[in-house]
């Protein structure tokens, strides 16, 4: 899979997150948030395990130890991060939620430089700021105190970004994104209802009040969008796709006016431009710069 069409397919899977982020918040008004999480990656999980079943029959790549353990691990990860995300929106709002979650597309390349050793391409860093900054100002460009959920929520964003890092990490070395996807969303879910048995309610009636949510969320925003994210970062690398995840935040602003008729000031389009900017800087450069080698070798290769 060519690095664009990959990068386009981590844009899609950041305006699914986008339109998940109004079902995270309403949903909580039914049920316990690790309920929620856990109902929603089962369902997950059931959706996308026959085609890791089918995945697992038709290749002749066995998945070795080291790989499953790798596998395990981002599903623990996964839990980590959506259980303070999903906690920090009962007490912070959901635009400081969308843009503190961002925080991830500048914690992924400095996470890989720290701890992998991995330097990402030069224009990574600008474009991470400016994807950062184009975040802040969709937000509405006013994040005077930090909550409770909004603490919780930075720590989601460093979460995430270890969960972009190990993904692509093993999903390139597994080279089973189906099962990746499969595993990591059984092991949060399970995690998740472990967790909601001890601490919170099990009432059938507030489930049956968020169904519409969870179907959404486990359907779309876990099992279609986390799967389009483990099988696209195969093609890329963690602080690229860190960088068109995080168009979620715009997608979620996009939608809100659409759908729930929010208006977006200049500000606001602003942020959305600099986002916007920050994905072609990301995706353009490289291939100029790879290009323009290709040409000045084939110039030396003739003279």
């Amino acid at each position: 899979m060519p690095r664009t069409q990959a990068n386009l397919i981590l844009l899609f899977a950041g305006a699914i997150w986008g339109m998940g982020f109004v079902a995270q918040s309403s949903a909580m008004k039914a049920i316990g948030p690790f309920l929620f999480i856990g109902l929603r990656f089962a369902l997950a999980t059931v959706v996308v395990l026959p085609f890791a079943l089918r995945e697992a029959r038709s290749t002749e790549r066995p998945l070795d130890k080291q790989g499953l353990n790798g596998l395990l691990w981002i599903g623990v990860i996964l839990f980590l991060g959506m259980a303070s995300q999903q906690t920090g929106l009962l007490t912070t709002t959901v635009t400081n939620s969308g843009f503190l979650t961002g925080l991830y597309v500048v914690f992924t390349p400095i996470i890989a430089v720290l701890f992998l050793r991995e330097m990402p391409h030069g224009i990574v860093w600008p474009g991470a700021l400016l994807s950062l900054t184009g975040i802040f100002l969709l937000s509405g460009g006013d994040l005077l105190t930090l909550s409770k959920g909004d603490l919780l929520t930075i720590l989601c964003a460093v979460f995430w970004a270890i969960q972009v890092i190990l993904i692509g990490k093993f999903g390139k070395r597994t080279g089973r994104p189906l099962a990746l996807s499969a595993i990591q969303f059984a092991v949060c879910a399970v995690l998740a209802l472990a967790v909601a048995l001890v601490f919170e309610p099990f009432d059938w009636v507030a489930i049956r009040l968020a169904t519409n949510e969870i179907l959404f969320a486990g359907i779309f925003s876990s099992g279609v969008a986390f799967t389009l994210q483990a099988i696209a970062q195969r093609h890329t690398t963690s602080p690229q796709a860190a960088i068109f995840l995080s168009s979620e935040a715009f997608f979620a602003a996009l939608f809100g006016a659409l759908i729930l008729s929010e208006r977006i000031g200049f500000v606001g389009y602003l942020g959305c431009a600099l986002m916007l900017s920050a994905m072609l800087l990301v995706e353009i450069v490289p291939e100029l710069r790879k290009n323009k080698g290709r040409a000045q070798a084939e110039r030396d290769r003739k003279a």
